[in-house]
């Protein structure tokens, strides 16, 4: 279980020793998951990621400067992709499939553009394109919840979640799982790291069509997935990021959030798995 998993640590050639975990059968390409804003080894969804090692080698890590990992927290979203490219490395890894969740989805298209041949195949979970209309920063409730020293239970319900009573509940039960390991847990991340994370989130937001047209250089197939009622990454930015990926398909789960993916961590497992096969 993905509780009991130990952390480890990797050395890369960048002078980062990058803490990570990894379970589950070796041999299929590993499934490395990119983390979202202020995110670290314990962010993930137990029941998921134990769903989804039940049948794949999967990979969460801290990347630079966050948790566990050394280093300076990157401020702009290719600086982190680089960095992530350098932990891959690291493990020796050369395939991979990509699951990013929000602004881990920025660094997988970012990692998909830099080194297309290391990728397989892409699930971009309530993220968003570089420079598309409606990207830039957060509305300002978001970033009251988000930015604080403590983001405690209401601040992952406000977020993550809709705001209605299944959605909650499945919230408060999410909740219960993220505080379930007890042993060896990361490390919150900064308030110097979180600064230089929403500044890359910024940056990336900034409208440039230019940018938006990255996407079609990308040639993988790609799983796209939001929540129907996600504050921080609207669903219509999903379909943007459908349309201008050459092979991507979208899929938007009801009544959920940010954090759709914990809400519906077994729906969301079982697709995901069917994507990668």
């Amino acid at each position: 279980m993905y509780i009991d998993v130990p952390n480890r640590v990797v050395h890369a050639a960048n002078g980062v020793s990058y803490a990570y975990r990894r379970y589950g059968p070796s041999n299929r390409p590993p499934l490395v998951l990119l983390q979202h804003f202020r995110g670290t080894l314990e962010s993930w969804d137990p029941a998921l990621v134990d769903l989804l090692a039940a049948r794949r080698d999967v990979i969460t890590f801290d990347n630079t400067g966050i948790g566990l990992s050394t280093g300076r927290t990157p401020r702009t979203v290719r600086e982190m992709a680089v960095d992530a490219l350098s932990f891959l490395t690291a493990l020796g890894l050369e395939r991979v499939d990509l699951l990013g969740h929000s602004m881990g989805g920025f660094v997988a298209q970012e990692i998909a553009l830099i080194r297309p041949g290391l990728l397989r195949r892409l699930v971009l979970a309530a993220t968003a394109p570089r420079g598309a209309a409606g990207t830039h920063g957060w509305s300002d409730d978001i970033v009251a919840h988000v930015h604080s020293d403590h983001l405690g239970v209401q601040g992952y319900l406000y977020t993550f979640f809709n705001h209605t009573e299944t959605s909650q509940r499945s919230g408060l039960e999410f909740f219960g799982r993220y505080i379930e390991r007890t042993r060896d847990r990361d490390l919150p991340v900064s308030r110097e790291a979180r600064e230089a994370q929403y500044e890359a989130v910024v940056e990336w937001g900034i409208p440039d069509h230019d940018a938006l047209q990255r996407l079609r250089a990308i040639h993988r197939p790609v799983l796209v997935t939001g929540g129907d009622s996600d504050l921080v990454t609207p669903p219509h930015l999903s379909h943007v990021l459908t349309g201008m990926l050459p092979k991507a398909h979208v899929h938007i789960y009801p009544d959920s959030g940010h954090g759709f993916l914990f809400q519906h961590h077994k729906d969301f497992a079982a697709e995901v798995l069917e994507f990668l096969d």
